[in-house]
Formats: C-alpha cells, sequence, structure tokens
C-alpha cells in the first residue's frame, strides 16, 4: 500500500523510506506509522520543517488505547527518521531508545500437552458465524501456528498470503519486531494442515489479500482474536497459572521449551542447538532465547526424561528483556 506524505517533512520521509527498501527493508509497517506523523506533523505543526524536541515529545504521549509494546513501536520509526537526518548533516533531536520503558515481566504459562491437546479439540468445535463463513478455518489454523512454529500472534496475524510459500513449507515473516524480517521453515505435516486450510478458505475468500483474513477480509484485530480464545480456553478447562491467564503469546514460549525438552529427550547438545533455535524465532542474539525457555518442574521430567534439579546449569540467569 502507497502512503501520501504532506507534511514539510514529507520529502525527507519519502527519502528515508527509499533507503531503507534500497538495502533490503520492506519497511511496510513502519512507513503506515511514518504516514501517522505526517498527518500529525501537518496537524499540530504545519509551518516546522525541524524535528524538533517539542514535536518529537509531542508524539511521544501515549494514547489511551495504547499498550506498552505499541506505544514503543510507534516511537521507534520516528527515532529512526530523526538519526538518518543527523547523517545527513540536519538537526533532528532523537527520542531515547529507553524512552517507553517495558513494562514488568510477565510470567508466561506453559501449556502441558494434555493441555494442548485438550485446546485443539475445543477449537475444532468452533462454528462459522453469520457474515464469517470462514471462522472455523482461521482461528483453529491460526492458534495450532502459534504453537507449532513460535511465532508471535501479531505475526501470524499479518500473515499474506504472498508469505506462505506452501509448496516449500516456507513463512516469510515481514518487518516484524525491531523491523527485522526472517524466513520460518514449517514442518511437514504443519505445511500439509495450512494447504488444507488455504484449500477451504479460498472457495470461501477468492483473491484474498491476508492468510489469516477477517470477516471483511482484513488483518484479523488482537481484540477479536483474544475474546475468541478465551472462550476456547473455558471450553477446554484451561484455568488461570500465576497472576494471570493464558495468552496467546505464550505458545511462543512453550514452543521453544517444549523444543528444548524434546532435545533432551533425543540426546542432542542443547548448547549446539541452542543458537538454531534462536535463529529460528529471529532473534538477534542468544540470550533472548534464554528468555523463553522455561524448565518447568514435573513438565520437565515428563518430557525430557531428565532430572530436574540436575539440569539448571543447562540455562544462565538473564534479564527478562527481549
Amino acid at each position: 500500500m502507497s502512503y501520501v506524505f504532506e507534511s514539510l517533512f514529507s520529502n525527507r520521509l519519502y527519502e528515508f523510506i527509499q533507503q531503507k527498501n534500497a538495502v533490503g527493508f520492506p519497511y511496510t509497517e513502519s512507513t503506515r506509522l511514518l504516514s501517522e506523523f505526517d498527518r500529525f506533523c501537518l496537524e499540530q505543526f504545519p509551518d516546522e520543517a525541524t524535528l524538533t524536541k517539542e514535536i518529537c515529545l509531542a508524539w511521544a504521549i501515549r494514547r489511551d488505547t495504547e499498550g506498552n509494546n505499541t506505544f514503543r513501536n510507534r516511537l521507534m520509526p520516528v527515532r529512526e527518521f530523526a538519526r538518518y537526518l543527523n547523517r545527513c548533516g540536519e538537526p533532528a533531536f532523537v527520542l531515547h531508545p529507553n524512552f517507553a520503558k517495558k513494562g514488568p515481566r510477565h510470567i508466561p504459562h506453559i501449556y502441558s500437552e494434555e493441555e494442548i491437546v485438550a485446546l485443539w479439540e475445543a477449537l475444532d468445535q468452533l462454528k462459522p458465524r453469520k457474515g464469517y463463513p470462514i471462522r472455523h478455518f482461521v482461528i483453529p489454523t491460526l492458534v495450532r501456528l502459534l504453537y507449532c512454529c513460535g511465532l508471535r500472534p501479531c505475526e501470524a496475524r499479518k500473515l499474506r498470503v504472498t508469505d506462505v510459500d506452501l509448496k516449500k513449507g516456507r513463512l516469510d515473516i515481514m518487518e516484524s519486531k525491531g523491523h527485522k524480517s526472517r524466513i520460518v521453515m514449517m514442518a511437514d505435516d504443519v505445511t500439509e494442515m495450512c494447504r488444507r486450510y488455504d484449500e477451504a478458505v479460498s472457495e470461501n475468500m477468492p483473491g484474498r489479500e491476508l492468510f489469516f483474513p477477517n470477516s471483511e477480509g482484513n488483518i484479523y484485530g488482537k481484540v477479536g482474536i483474544e475474546k475468541t480464545f478465551r472462550i476456547v480456553k473455558a471450553k477446554a478447562g484451561i484455568k488461570i497459572s500465576g497472576e494471570h491467564s493464558p495468552r496467546l503469546y505464550d505458545f511462543r514460549h512453550t514452543f521453544a521449551t517444549h523444543r528444548l525438552y524434546q532435545w533432551m529427550h533425543e540426546g542432542k547438545d542443547v548448547t549446539a542447538m541452542l543458537p538454531y533455535l534462536s535463529a529460528y524465532m529471529g532473534h538477534a542474539q542468544l540470550s533472548d532465547t534464554y528468555y523463553y525457555i522455561h524448565l518447568v518442574p514435573g513438565l520437565f521430567e515428563k518430557m525430557a526424561g531428565f532430572d530436574y534439579s540436575a539440569s539448571d546449569y543447562l540455562l544462565p540467569e538473564v534479564e527478562y528483556d527481549e
């Protein structure tokens, strides 16, 4: 999708985005955010041609509807734009990377094999709704993909049909966290699941752009899918563990943890395998992957066949900050 920029920063915004594209960044989501910033500047600072501290701090006011991560993501492209202007010799205020602090660490729920089976059964009981004849195809496949490939929920929701190669079993995750892209290869059975899903959905919504569309053919909203997931959890008998109810994002933690358990069960060198897991999940450094691995007493012994107390040395202490 192309955007029109109209503020006094328009030419430099175009040039900045073109530079990103030239070095291989699709920069799609960031371009959308920069178009919002352009409209903001046009409305609030129509005569300002310098990226001042006043503009940046006004843009950095958190909205009532924004979660912490959404707020942080909105600031990052503007910060990068300011750095670009500085490199071009122009004065520009650069927001500090820690301007929006991360919230407290959320203790994830690691789904057991029994819970996953129960969730899959509950998902398969979903029915199509009036005006949304593919609901019972979309949500079960999307949720399964989160667990099978360790995707972030937003990555699955944003997948386009062109991002999914059902012949090679390949997902192109475009411009995800940190504005980075990566390739995710699927197992044969996961590819087959997606192939059957695509055939069913294509019959009802031919020519769709998104792989997991909502009833209007647009991106599936976070609120909508979480509402359905709460219903599915209740039917599956999944209860709150700790302070919070199990989330969709916890499938990413569960994927990493179960993969580690499986490698241990197979007798593989975990230290040698972790870099592969880190690259697969799209992490910039290995410490980011440690954040997702959790040695759960009881579940750990069952799946890995290891003594829990003897395995603490495998994972170093890390800061919980992906």
